[in-house]
C-alpha cells in the first residue's frame, strides 16, 4: 500500500437540515447554523478503517476491519502494519478487527486494547486483548475478555477507556435477538471491566462484566463533561438510538425500539432516535472545545453524515441537531476528537453496503 501524505481538501460548509417531529420525536428548538470545516485526508486506500486513537506524542493508531492494525506518524501512513492478526481470527460479514483504546499511560507501558471476532469449533466469538506497542511494533496479545457471542452481523466492537478508568465494550446480539435480555449471556449488552480484565467491584451484577442491557449492535461511546454515557444503537428498521446508559439499565431490544412501551417492563427510552428514518449510527465524539464544544459528533453508516447534537444542560434533552458533510463522503463510522480540538472520521465505503470512490476508505481530519 503506498504511503500517502496528508492532503488539503476544500472548506465543507456544514449544512442543516430540518427535520420533523414524527422523524425526531419532539426534538424542540432546531436552529440553523453555517459552521465549516477544514478537512485533510490523512490516509487513503484503506478496507474498512474501524476505530482510531491518538497517542499523547500525537500518532494516529487505527483498525483496519481485515485484520490491521496501523499508524500515521508525521502525517504519513505507515505502510507496514503495526500488527497483523491471523487465525483463529476472521473477518466475516460486519466482523473482523474493530475497536481499539491506548492506555491511559501508553507512551510508559506502551498498552493497547482491541476488539476482534475469531472461529472456535465451527463457532464465531469476540475476544478483547491487551497488547504492548514498542518502536511501532507490537507484541503477542494477551486475552482480557473471551467468548463473547458473535455472528456475521451484530458484533457491537466499540471499545473505550471511561472516565473512571474502567475498559467498556459495546456487544451486539450476535443475531440471537433474545440473549439481548439474558444477563448471564455477553451479548446485546455494554460490558464494564478493568484493564486487565477484572471484574469492578461496583458493576450492577455481582462478579459480571454487564452494566447495561436490551441492545441490538450498538457501536458508539462518548461521555459528556459531567460524565453521562451515550451509545448509539442500530434499530431494527429505522428507529435508531442514542441512549444515555444508566448501571443496570435495560434498553429494551428485542421488546421495544425506538419510544415504545411494553405494559409492566420499564425500559430506558433513548435520549433521540431516528423515527422512520435510518441513520445507522456508529462511533460518537462529544466536543470538548472550540466552536461545537458540548456537541455530541455522530457518524452515520446509512445516513452518510455527522449529526451535531446539541443537549441541554441535563445531557438528556435535545435541543438542537444538524446534519453535516451529507453524502459527501459516502458512509461514516468513527468519530474521534484529538487533544488538538481536530475531529477524527473514517469511511466505510467498502464495507459492501457503500458505493466506494476511486480512493476509499479514508481517515479524514476535521479542523474546526
Amino acid at each position: 500500500m503506498p504511503v500517502k501524505r496528508v492532503k488539503e481538501e476544500a472548506m465543507i460548509s456544514g449544512r442543516f437540515i430540518i427535520l420533523s417531529e414524527e422523524d425526531y420525536n419532539q426534538l424542540g428548538v432546531l436552529n440553523t447554523r453555517n459552521s465549516s470545516f477544514q478537512i485533510q485526508t490523512m490516509a487513503e486506500d484503506l478496507h474498512i478503517p474501524w476505530a482510531v486513537d491518538i497517542s499523547e506524542d500525537g500518532r494516529p493508531f487505527f483498525t483496519e476491519r481485515s485484520g490491521n492494525l496501523r499508524v500515521i506518524e508525521n502525517g504519513i501512513l505507515n505502510p507496514v502494519p503495526v500488527y497483523t492478526f491471523d487465525s483463529p481470527f476472521v473477518s466475516i460479514g460486519e466482523g473482523g478487527l474493530m475497536g481499539l483504546a491506548l492506555d491511559r499511560d501508553f507512551l510508559s507501558n506502551g498498552y493497547i486494547y482491541l476488539m476482534y471476532t475469531y472461529e472456535e469449533n465451527g463457532g464465531l466469538y469476540s475476544r478483547v486483548v491487551r497488547m504492548r506497542i514498542q518502536d511501532n511494533t507490537a507484541s503477542e496479545e494477551e486475552i482480557i475478555l473471551d467468548q463473547i457471542p458473535a455472528g456475521q452481523f451484530h458484533n457491537g466492537g466499540r471499545i473505550k477507556i471511561g472516565p473512571d478508568g474502567y475498559l467498556y465494550i459495546t456487544v451486539g446480539d450476535a443475531g440471537e435477538r433474545y440473549l439481548a435480555q439474558d444477563v448471564n449471556s455477553l451479548a446485546g449488552k455494554i460490558l464494564r471491566i478493568g484493564t486487565d480484565g477484572s471484574i469492578p467491584p461496583d458493576n450492577p451484577f455481582q462478579d459480571s462484566p454487564v452494566y447495561a442491557l436490551g441492545f441490538r449492535n450498538p457501536q458508539g461511546l462518548a461521555w459528556n463533561s459531567r460524565g453521562v454515557l451515550y451509545a448509539s444503537e442500530h434499530g431494527e428498521t429505522a428507529h435508531d438510538e442514542i441512549n444515555a446508559i444508566q448501571p443496570g439499565g435495560n434498553y429494551g431490544w428485542p421488546f421495544v425500539t425506538g419510544d415504545e412501551e411494553m405494559q409492566g417492563y420499564d425500559f430506558i427510552k433513548p435520549v433521540i432516535q431516528s423515527g422512520n428514518n435510518t441513520w445507522a449510527p456508529a462511533g460518537m465524539a462529544y466536543i470538548t472545545s472550540g466552536p461545537r464544544m458540548g456537541q455530541l459528533l455522530v457518524s452515520t453508516l446509512k445516513g452518510s453524515a455527522l449529526l451535531a447534537i446539541t443537549f441541554d444542560e441535563s445531557g438528556t434533552q435535545v435541543v438542537n441537531v444538524e446534519r453535516l458533510l451529507q453524502g459527501r463522503y459516502g458512509r461514516l463510522r468513527e468519530a474521534y476528537q484529538a487533544e488538538d480540538g481536530s475531529i477524527y472520521l473514517t469511511t466505510s465505503n467498502l464495507d459492501g453496503r457503500g458505493l466506494p470512490g476511486p480512493v476509499d476508505d479514508r481517515i479524514l481530519r476535521l479542523v474546526q
